[in-house]
């Protein structure tokens, strides 16, 4: 079977990361079957990994060109790679291919995650030798598990997450080609130009969706998650349910909208829409600057790493969907179950690092080949740096002691406050109104005088107060600025041009745009 993956983006580690990656300078059995039984127990649910053989490494990188390995000695190689399958308990057999790179020859050893883990390697292989360990990737490391580590790998015993499991109700024939071929192009892989030439089944198996025998091939669950038109006929409620109650949850208004399909455009679709309907950018004009205050009601990274991680860790076999529920003062995403057992939630709260044992790590594999996902515990980080970054309340998760849920609560930022519209007393109900205030006077808290009406008129030109006095025809200074001009800067009508010199002989007054809505809001002529 071909290698899935591109062997230069391999060496160079753009597509694998550093955890799943060993490379072997020369060909050592005893090390190379810890490195099989290690890969193999799948520790962290990452799918297995790979070693390289023939390639020596410094720091955790590479050594190029690669020092290579003679014909004889990759013959030899795969030769005892097979022997040492076999003295892996329970069996187990990687997948091996001799590949020329930089003019050497290497051999590359890709090692799935075990369907039997867990695995137990001789801790020798000289003559006599009966021990046998686990072992465990760490990091870059393989290492022997031992104490607490030995004891989570046996809890995961026999435990293949379910995406990465065969469906036996579904067949081949169910995966999409069009899907499969689309996302290849997408992702840039050199499968994607072979695609159109081989049948589903040979496709599927390259891509690492379809297992079994020849004569009895199946879909993986993750296959059809993805490559399928409705992946919930075989996993209900695989949709993401968004409702908006923008009079909140008292209210009567409720908008309504599912989201299904394939996982990553069933993802892609529901953040478009909320990032259409919902995201808002408010600009937030300062007195004392010239540049504005801008902000998001909720920023569209922190929702959409949110939404990314509900999708991803959720689990495939609840009949439960992912709420999407939006109120006035927060976003909440509901998905079930809660996160593992082994994170501490006050270590979730904090966006410290978490225990790196995923769910779905076949999905979590896709997620991040479309770049929906870093697949490196960085989502909630990036929630509560986008949050802070906003200026917005940093936002909580919660589960019970049970973990049989998972609710993320984003917290939305209100928009700025605008200053309260005062009622405009209007000229043409004579001398005064129902509120029996009078058009001459100088204003109240309830009413606009005729000469503030005036004065936000003339200010639509930034004005002196000279200039406005002798507009009006007013002298007396001081009585002007206490019954007109000071309440119109109280409420936001008006503006100073040098708001940190109030007393400037060179200030000027300038309407606002709530000034001048006060007056279209009773039809006055604007000079």
């Amino acid at each position: 079977m071909p290698l899935p993956v591109n062997i230069d983006e391999l060496l160079t580690g753009h597509v694998v990361e550093w955890d799943r990656l060993e490379f072997k300078e020369g060909w050592n059995p005893e090390a190379a079957i810890q490195s099989m039984c290690a890969f193999a127990n799948d520790f962290h649910n990452w799918g297995g990994g790979y070693f390289i053989v023939g390639v020596g490494e410094k720091d955790g990188m590479p050594i190029l060109p690669p020092k290579g390995l003679s014909q004889e000695k990759i013959d030899e190689a795969q030769r005892k790679l097979l022997e040492l399958g076999h003295k892996l308990q329970p069996n187990y057999h990687p997948i091996c291919e001799p590949v020329t790179f930089q003019g050497k020859l290497i051999l590359v050893v890709w090692v799935p995650g075990g369907e039997m883990r867990p695995y137990k390697a001789p801790t020798s292989l000289a003559k006599g030798n009966k021990e046998l360990a686990y072992y465990i990737r760490l990091g870059a490391n393989t290492v022997r598990a031992k104490g607490q580590n030995e004891q989570e790998l046996m809890a995961l015993a026999n435990r293949i997450p379910h995406d990465d499991r065969q469906n036996t109700v579904a067949g081949v024939n169910d995966l999409k080609p069009a899907l499969m071929q689309s996302f290849l192009a997408e992702i840039g892989s050199d499968l994607s130009e072979s695609a159109l030439d081989v049948s589903v089944e040979e496709l599927g198996r390259r891509m690492e969706i379809v297992r079994g025998p020849r004569e009895a091939p199946k879909p993986l669950n993750v296959g059809l998650m993805f490559f399928t038109e409705d992946p919930s006929k075989w996993f209900s409620q695989t949709q993401i349910d968004v409702v908006h109650m923008p009079e909140g949850p008292a209210g009567k208004t409720i908008i309504e909208k599912t989201f299904k399909g394939p996982l990553g455009s069933m993802l892609r679709d529901a953040l478009s829409y909320l990032q259409n309907q919902f995201v808002t950018e408010y600009v937030k004009k300062l007195p004392d600057q010239a540049e504005a205050d801008r902000y998001f009601n909720l920023p569209y990274p922190a929702l959409e790493e949110a939404l990314v991680n509900a999708v991803y860790h959720r689990s495939y076999e609840e009949r439960e969907p992912i709420e999407v529920r939006i109120t006035p003062d927060e976003v909440t995403i509901l998905s079930f179950p809660g996160p593992d057992i082994s994170i501490k939630m006050e270590d979730l709260q904090a966006g410290r690092s978490v225990a790196r044992r995923y769910r779905n790590r076949r999905i979590g594999e896709f997620l991040k080949e479309l770049e929906l996902s870093e697949g490196r515990s960085t989502g909630i980080p990036t929630i509560l740096k986008e949050l802070d970054d906003n200026g917005s309340n940093p936002p909580s998760f919660e589960t019970d002691e049970s973990r049989t849920a998972f609710l993320v609560r984003l917290p939305v930022r209100p928009p700025p406050e605008t200053p309260k519209l005062l009622p405009i007393v209007s000229p043409f109900v004579g001398a005064s109104d129902d509120q029996g205030l009078s058009w001459d006077q100088d204003g109240t808290k309830s009413a606009l005088s005729r000469d503030q009406a005036k004065v936000i008129s003339k200010c639509l030109i930034a004005s002196s107060l000279v200039e406005i006095l002798s507009d009006l025809e007013r002298s007396n200074r001081t009585k002007f600025r206490n019954q007109v001009i000071n309440p119109l800067l109280h409420v936001g009508y008006l503006r100073m041009t040098i708001p940190e010199k109030p007393t400037s002989r060179n200030q000027k007054y300038q309407t606002t745009d709530a000034g001048v809505r006060a007056i279209q809001a009773n039809n006055e002529p604007l000079s």
